[in-house]
């Protein structure tokens, strides 16, 4: 039976993709010397990985000379929004709020970081269809 496909990033996936979102782009070599801490993968592995990254949408690649460069597709941005969906969805019944309140449940938060909450949570739409102009009417 075929393994069940991971449609987020494997820690291996984001540990490879980290490296392009800071480059335009990079060869398979030039992926390994910068992954940085921990043990550095072998060619055939990385080049793998950068593989399933392609099929997923996450990443394409380009000819350079003789050897392929790879791109990031999806960028951190747009992969944190995918991941929270997914965490939202699987753990907390897609509801912000169980996830805020698990997080200041659990973990120590200084008051700049409770500042900062609170000035995101003024800043947040009321409403998903609602546009900029109609929440400072909400507001107002």
């Amino acid at each position: 039976m075929p393994r069940r496909r991971t449609p987020g990033l494997t820690d291996a996936e984001l540990r490879v993709i980290r490296v392009l979102w800071t480059r335009p782009r990079a060869t398979v070599s030039e992926v390994i010397e910068q992954m940085g801490p921990g043990p550095t993968p072998a060619y055939n592995t990385v080049l793998t990985i950068l593989g399933i990254l392609q099929r997923k949408g996450w990443v394409t690649r380009e000819k350079a000379g003789r050897a392929h460069a790879y791109l990031a597709v999806v960028d951190r941005k747009e992969a944190r929004r995918t991941a929270l969906t997914q965490l939202l969805s699987r753990f907390f019944d897609n509801s912000p709020r169980e996830l805020v309140l698990d997080l200041l449940g659990h973990e120590r938060t200084d008051a700049e970081e409770l500042r900062q909450v609170r000035e995101l949570i003024e800043q947040a739409p009321t409403d998903a269809g609602a546009t900029p102009g109609d929440q400072k009417r909400q507001r107002g």
